[in-house]
């Protein structure tokens, strides 16, 4: 087998692979001969018909059947033999020789993994949180709890802010009822901010069954053209007043939580232990954060666009799963364009690139024990935790998800050990808080 690489750019390359026909005929004619055993044609007993006619029928068949296989087989062996890379499938162009007895040549076209220059990972430098859950940010958790168990029982009295009410509305612009602006039997919450400034202190004071208009105006910044800035009014009947109750801290909230014992004690240990890990887990995740951004800002890296192309499929799909059966009706490319996940795409396929040239670099190795603890720890808010334990062990798809977590993990851990790290004391919202709440 003649093969010849060509360099395109710094990541393109033009493998030409030469395959004698020797090699070709030889697996045509075994293929044939297979077949003679078992071909049936008109006029011929089966397994009697004369190789010239299996030929005549089947030869050109059978011969793209081969080359098709022996391509694939070859454009591994060459680049086995040329030691390169890839990133991502070839696109394969055959340049003659299909003709029984003459050699085929065929010109493999891809992009490999580029050379990455490790930078000095001591110059990273991160922020790492440290938190602790205190006795007030359970209690805190504690009346969320309750706020999200909340109950309406209807009262009559007239409507306070804090109550639900549930009611009739017709919006007019001009004199003219407007899109959108009308509605029956409405539940809303008084002081949520749902509607236009004005329409929910308008409602509070009314009584059931009253009825009232409210002189409005739409702000400057809301979202349609049409009602921006614009003076209305609605018409508004009040149908019900519902006030808000929030269940006692006893057995049976305990329970909706799956504390069957222990009382409160048991309950706020409970909320603590579950807290604890939110904030390690939340900690952990913005250290990974600024050590990639680190990292990136470290290296210049040429990215192979088979890769990007592939992690903005992958990124794709992922988004489409949310949509269910639904899924198999959209236009996925057309709702998400591969712009939409460019930028993401890149910094991943970027990150994956650096961190993998560490691991093979640093030798990094997973740690089966790390292994085992992560999946205890996620097995631990399970009923039965030994059962999801033997599960990941017994299921190789997801343990191998779970080594690829805790390597990636430990990478992390060796830059973090090779920069500089300034350890800081935050309160448990601080840890929790999402950037983007932050800003």
């Amino acid at each position: 087998m003649h093969v010849s690489v060509e360099t395109v750019s710094s990541l393109e390359r033009r493998m030409t692979v030469g395959l004698p026909a020797d090699r070709i005929d030889a697996e045509v004619d075994k293929r044939l001969q297979r077949a003679a055993h078992d071909v049936r044609l008109d006029g011929f007993r089966r397994g009697k018909v004369p190789m010239k006619v299996v030929r005549q029928r089947f030869g050109i068949g059978v011969r793209q059947e081969v080359l098709g296989e022996l391509i694939n087989q070859a454009y591994f062996e060459a680049v086995q033999q040329e030691k390169l890379q890839p990133a991502g499938m070839p696109s394969i162009e055959a340049k003659g020789g299909e003709a029984a007895g003459k050699d085929f040549e065929f010109i493999a076209t891809f992009e490999v993994f580029p050379e990455l220059e490790l930078a000095d990972l001591g110059k990273v430098s991160v922020i790492r949180l440290q938190g602790e859950v205190t006795e007030a940010d359970i209690d805190k958790t504690i009346e969320n709890l309750r706020q999200q168990q909340t109950k309406f029982d209807p009262v009559e009295r007239a409507a306070q802010t804090g109550d639900q009410v549930m009611i009739d509305y017709e919006g007019f612009k001009s004199g003219e009822p407007f899109a959108g602006g009308q509605a029956a039997n409405s539940p809303l919450l008084l002081g949520a901010g749902q509607m236009i400034p004005g329409f929910e202190d308008g409602i509070v004071g009314m009584k059931s069954g009253e009825e009232k208009v409210l002189a409005l105006a739409f702000p400057e910044d809301y979202h349609s053209e049409d009602l921006k800035g614009q003076a209305v009014e609605f018409r508004i009947k009040l149908n019900t007043v519902s006030e808000k109750r929030l269940p006692e801290l006893d057995d049976e909230f305990f329970k909706r939580f799956g504390i069957e014992e222990g009382g409160i004690e048991a309950f706020r240990k409970e909320v603590r232990n579950n807290m604890t890990r939110e904030m390690k887990s939340a900690a952990s995740s913005k250290l990974k954060a600024a050590v990639v951004e680190e990292v990136l800002k470290l290296h210049e890296v040429s990215l192979p666009n088979a890769l990007i192309k592939n992690e903005i499929g992958a990124m794709r799909n992922q988004m489409l799963q949310q949509f269910g059966e639904m899924a198999k009706q959209i236009d996925a490319a057309s709702i998400f364009p591969d712009e939409m996940f460019a930028e993401q795409a890149r910094k991943r396929v970027t990150t994956g690139l650096i961190f993998a040239e560490i691991i093979r670099q640093k030798d990094v190795k997973v740690d089966p024990a790390r292994v085992r603890s992560k999946i205890e720890e996620m097995a631990s808010v399970y009923n039965s935790p030994q059962e999801v334990i033997n599960h990941y062990l017994n299921n190789k798809q997801l343990l191998s998800g779970i080594e690829n977590m805790v390597l990636e993990e430990q990478v992390i851990d060796l830059i973090v050990d090779s920069g500089k790290v300034e350890d800081k004391s935050v309160g448990y919202e601080d840890v929790i808080r999402k950037e983007s709440d932050a800003e």
